[in-house]
């Protein structure tokens, strides 16, 4: 049998080279952790984006089980000049999904790293492996009937808590901002050395989940959204599970009601009132959360007519905008702040307040009340039933919790999108004091006027947004570099000098956030 040839190879190596770097994977790693063939790397190809798959095709994966192999897979990866693109859960679906940035780079699956290594009850901390899933770990929450409660993204049964909070992502209960919650992190460096941060590099130490600061410069945000290392081990809080759990919504029937709507819920969430990350969803944010698909209302072209969207909002019983929020506590707790977001909506003189006993069994309130208890689940992929045909992009622009802010933002996005013939689907996340303005530019990427059309629409998002001086806090693979353009470039050469200190042979994910010592000219 003769040597394999590959079609697809990491950027700058020949065949020869990348065979013997396959053959040291293989020996080190075992046949069936290494995947060359391509029916073997479909999964790792899928992508949601408006782009050509062969852009982001991987030579090849990998699959990690210990620390000790991924310091050994960097020490091949640094003689042979091997760039590897690492994934946890491997799922990333509006922001790239599990490919890699550009084509030709190994992914590095570290799903079979799936160990709960700790749970304390008492104290509330988990120290998990890059695998494990909120799934899994609910289920030993459950299986253990521990009282501790998680925080995870929508939809979030696939996803894992370490992945996320790598990529920086949010969550719904009062833990919501999961890198706050984040304490102690182990990283295998590109040099194959292994760092613990925090309290984590004292010998016998036992307050790495509690305490996040350890001694000297605080590290662990350098590696999130970064490519200065790869994450093997994390810890993070969890909330107690409350005696008492309220989570309502609040119907608002007219699109202009979104700055008002801000204005009177902001107080309440600086206050602690709300103590949740609560979420302003759009009409066709909501149609998708109950599997409505656009072609049940309308067959036409483009935008869906302002009369088909009305039609929705009646058959469904949903609002323009639909607010989700909860309150925890003892009863006592509840009761009291729960007289006070009633107040302020009656003082507002609109929006309809639906509590769970109203709701029933219902959607999308049923998901979105998991949600805010820390119960995953998928119902949040019904968004791509929508316009269907698989495209997706997110489309994340941060700016303060303000009415005004708000209202400015909708009306320019949707001015954008219908320009290009696609619907507005997007939600508001208020956090402490800040706003997540969340959009799902979705697409037909069968499509190909379609396929075009979205991949100008993400750009001129990109650009009239930060005209306006808004950017975007996370992107999908094919925007990275675009989207590090617009923090200046005092914050990118600071970016490639940490990288060439820390992986001079440019192996680690080479541009990821637009970090890449091979095409950085700054």
């Amino acid at each position: 049998m003769g040597e394999q040839k590959f079609d697809v190879l990491p950027r700058g190596v020949n065949q020869q080279a990348f065979l013997k770097a396959v053959e040291a994977f293989r020996k080190l790693l075992g046949d069936e952790n290494v995947l060359t063939k391509p029916e073997q790397l479909i999964a790792y190809m899928k992508i949601m984006m408006p782009v050509d798959e062969a852009e982001h095709a991987p030579s090849a994966a990998l699959t990690a089980t210990t620390v000790e192999q991924i310091q050994a897979i960097v020490k091949i990866c640094n003689e042979y000049r091997i760039p590897i693109w690492t994934i946890s859960t491997g799922r990333n679906f509006g922001y790239g999904s599990a490919a890699p940035h550009h084509r030709g780079q190994i992914i590095l699956d570290l799903k079979k790293m799936n160990k709960i290594l700790h749970v304390d009850p008492e104290l509330c901390t988990a120290l998990v492996e890059p695998g494990v899933t909120y799934q899994q770990l609910y289920d030993y929450l459950q299986a253990h009937d521990l009282p501790l409660m998680l925080s995870m993204p929508a939809p979030s049964a696939i996803a894992g808590p370490l992945g996320n909070t790598m990529d920086r992502g949010v969550g719904y209960t009062p833990y919501g901002e999961h890198f706050l919650m984040q304490c102690g992190m182990e990283v295998v460096l590109a040099n194959g050395e292994v760092l613990r941060t925090g309290m984590g590099g004292v010998k016998g130490d036992n307050s790495w989940q509690v305490f996040k600061w350890g001694y000297g410069p605080t590290i662990d945000g350098l590696f999130t959204q970064s490519n200065y290392g790869i994450c093997t081990k994390m810890g993070f809080w969890l909330m107690p599970r409350p005696p008492v759990y309220k989570p309502f919504s609040i119907k608002f029937d007219s699109e202009d009601d979104i700055a008002d709507i801000v204005e009177v819920l902001r107080p309440l969430r600086i206050a602690q009132i709300i103590p949740n990350a609560l979420v302003i969803a759009n009409a066709l944010w909501e149609a998708g959360g109950a599997n409505v698909r656009r072609t049940q209302y309308y067959e036409g072209q483009g935008v869906t007519p302002d009369d088909v969207i009305e039609r929705i909002c009646a058959d469904k019983g949903i609002g323009q905008w639909n607010v989700y929020a909860a309150l925890y506590g003892t009863r006592e707790q509840v009761a009291v702040n729960w007289q006070i977001v009633t107040d302020a909506i009656k003082a507002l003189g609109k929006g309809a307040i639906i509590t769970e006993e109203e709701a029933g069994d219902t959607e999308p309130f049923k998901y979105r009340a998991k949600l805010m208890q820390g119960i995953p689940n998928l119902q949040e992929f019904g968004l791509y039933n929508w316009r269907g045909g698989g495209g997706s992009m997110w489309f994340a622009p941060v700016s303060q919790a303000r009415g005004s802010e708000t209202s400015k933002q909708m009306r320019l996005a949707k001015k954008i999108l219908n320009k290009y013939g696609l619907d507005y689907v997007g939600e508001f996340i208020v956090g402490w004091r800040d706003m997540h303005h969340v959009i799902d530019v979705l697409c037909d990427r069968s499509d190909p006027a379609e396929f075009k059309a979205a991949y100008a629409c993400f750009q001129e998002l990109l650009d009239e947004f930060e005209r306006q001086g808004y950017a975007v806090y996370r992107v999908n693979t094919a925007f990275m570099e675009r989207v590090a353009q617009s923090y200046g470039p005092v914050k990118r050469r600071v970016e490639h000098a940490i990288k060439r200190a820390l992986d001079p042979n440019n192996i680690l994910a080479p541009g990821k956030s637009g970090i890449d010592l091979e095409t950085f000219k700054g």
